[in-house]
């Protein structure tokens, strides 16, 4: 069961979304918050966790491919499917605003990656980013990019195995 909080969250994306295609203003970014393992929530029937702690942009292009297609067969109605990826290690890098200062300096970042990213998050689709990846690899979570559908949780495989336990299915590209 949906509780209103949730429903209200749920609405918030899908006005902003439809603000975005309207050609209004978009709420301003906001930086990517904190959640709790406690606090994901299953909030469609139909709901998919892409694992992602690859760093091959092809592979990632692939999957955003597969999300788009996912979206695609329900519809786009994020009410119908709710879609999120879990990014650590290595996955991180797509989600972030430059390599510089990171192990990845050295490799050229593919800009039109989150244009692609966040076209699909206009369905409602959620990042989950690894606070321990970034401790680990010592990155500053100011690194992150700042999008409403961006949150750190404690950890990424914890949250895969969270969302599976909430009743998301589990998809990982390559």
């Amino acid at each position: 069961m949906t509780s209103a909080r949730d429903e209200t969250s749920r609405r918030t994306v899908m006005a902003a979304a439809v603000a975005g295609l309207a050609g209004m203003a978009a709420p301003a970014l906001a930086a990517p918050r904190d959640l709790k393992l406690a606090d994901l929530k299953k909030e469609a029937d139909l709901a998919c966790v892409y694992h992602c702690d690859f760093g091959d942009p092809p592979r990632f292009v692939q999957m955003l491919t597969n999300i788009s297609n996912h979206y695609s067969a329900y519809g786009a109605d994020p009410f119908a499917l709710q879609l999120a990826i879990v990014a650590h290690g290595q996955g991180v890098k797509f989600f972030l605003e430059s390599l510089e200062e990171t192990s990845w300096r050295d490799e050229v970042m593919v800009p039109k990656i989150f244009e692609r990213v966040e076209d699909v998050a206009k369905n409602g689709l959620k990042v989950h980013l690894c606070e321990i990846t970034f401790s680990r690899l010592k990155l500053d979570k100011a690194k992150a990019r700042s999008a409403a559908f961006i949150s750190f949780v404690p950890s990424g495989v914890a949250t895969v195995a969270a969302l599976q336990s909430k009743g998301f299915a589990y998809m990982k590209i390559g």
